[in-house]
């Protein structure tokens, strides 16, 4: 990247990735064919299929048409391959499933960005509940339970992984679940209607109880992903960090309330008309902001290393309090490299600005601070190179080609890649 550009356009998304990865999980829970529509072009989905066609299911993704295909096929498998789950963290999810149709799973502890401790304690005390019986030994787990029952679980952290888990293992269990204290992601109601249209029974969809009375048998079903918030609020923070005007189609305002209040607390002109939100800051500087990341509907996790960059160009002091992962300011170091000024005690981060950030090398530590680095290299003075960007793949569909439809300097290629 060479900064300097204000980025100018439209994008256009497709399906949310911490949306459709479980969409396809859920298609060990159906005797009939699941068809995805608005999926991702991102490496996670291919990979999310690696690990299904090792239980059993049929995949077929088409990448161009945006659509993936799943069915399952006669299988008692009940272990995906151990090469393919320790890619992508959200492996986990065929753990509810599995145990929930064929009585027993066993998976390695799976992959994915390294933000912080992960645990999966919320959902196998959550199947344990349910009547599961739990072994782990090193870093396998293995779950039992010839028939899943109906139970209270209350989650003691709104865990948007042991929330989904458990919601689908309830769908094929024996009575009524009850789980308190459950995310309310946008990504977890899609999951949810998409279930309903499969025949199962959840109340309570995007609220902190889910109720869930098991059925017998779930059906196929077609199904259009739900808009990729997270994807969006990036290229909505370039606009602002840029000085540019940018139009993202096909999003959810109601998904983004809290980044978008930010945003225009920070000067940026937001405006939404249906399902396209145009963020603009065509000339003055950027005001101080204090950002704090909470389970939804508080400030996304994932959008916090994008913020921080922008929160470097602000005048004045701002504050970034994590709460979610302890390891997100990882990011911090290299911004620090770049010439922020970012102090860090615990997880408050406070940056002073407005800083004159010069180019540097990069690592793509994770999905989000590979999208970050770039971000910064958007507005930093020369040349910035970030390396590993397999990571920003995982999240982001043709993210170059995008970025320089809107008129960025950026060119991918050589070992980085």
């Amino acid at each position: 990247m060479r900064g300097g550009a204000p980025l100018v356009g439209t994008v256009r998304l497709a399906g949310a990735k911490n949306s459709v990865l479980k969409l396809m999980a859920a298609s060990l829970l159906a005797d009939g064919e699941i068809v995805l529509s608005a999926v991702p072009d991102i490496t996670d989905v291919p990979v999310m299929g690696a690990v299904l066609a090792g239980l059993g299911v049929d995949v077929t993704h088409d990448a161009d048409a945006g659509t993936c295909r799943l069915a399952v096929v006669e299988s008692t498998a009940i272990r995906p391959p151990r090469d393919a789950v320790t890619r992508i963290r959200a492996s986990i999810s065929c753990l509810g499933p599995l145990v929930a149709r064929r009585g027993a799973a066993e998976l390695a502890l799976p992959g994915g960005d390294r933000i912080g401790a992960r645990s999966i304690d919320l959902h196998l005390a959550g199947l344990a509940a349910m009547g599961a019986v739990i072994e782990r030994a090193d870093d396998e787990v293995a779950v039992r339970a010839p028939r899943l029952h109906g139970a209270r679980i209350t989650l003691d952290f709104p865990s948007v992984g042991a929330t989904e888990n458990l919601i689908m293992a309830a769908t094929l269990a024996e009575g009524r679940t009850v789980i308190d204290n459950a995310a309310r992601e946008p990504e977890i109601a899609d999951l949810c209607h998409m279930l309903v249209a499969m025949g199962a029974h959840v109340s309570g969809i995007g609220t902190p109880t889910v109720t869930i009375h098991g059925v017998e048998r779930l059906s196929g079903v077609q199904w259009e992903t739900c808009p990729d918030r997270i994807e969006a609020g990036t290229y909505l923070v370039a606009a602002a960090l840029t000085g540019g005007s940018v139009r993202v189609e096909r999003v959810r305002a109601d998904d983004l309330t809290l980044p978008l209040r930010k945003l225009s607390d920070a000067g940026a002109s937001v405006s939404v008309e249906g399902d396209a939100i145009t963020v603009t800051r065509t000339s003055g500087p950027l005001n101080p902001v204090d950002v704090v990341t909470l389970p939804y509907p508080g400030f996304p996790t994932d959008l916090q290393p994008q913020m921080m960059v922008l929160l470097t160009q602000a005048d004045g002091m701002s504050r970034c309090t994590e709460n979610v992962f302890e390891s997100r300011f990882s990011f911090v170091d290299q911004l620090r490299r770049m010439g922020a000024d970012i102090d860090v005690d615990g997880h408050h981060a406070m940056l002073s600005g407005p800083t004159r950030l010069h180019g540097a090398t990069l690592a793509g530590l994770d999905v989000r601070a590979g999208a970050a680095g770039v971000l910064a290299g958007l507005v930093a003075d020369g040349e910035t190179i970030v390396h590993d960007v397999h990571h920003i793949d995982r999240g982001y569909a043709h993210f170059v080609e995008r970025l320089r439809s809107l008129g960025a300097d950026v060119v991918r290629g050589g070992d980085g890649a």
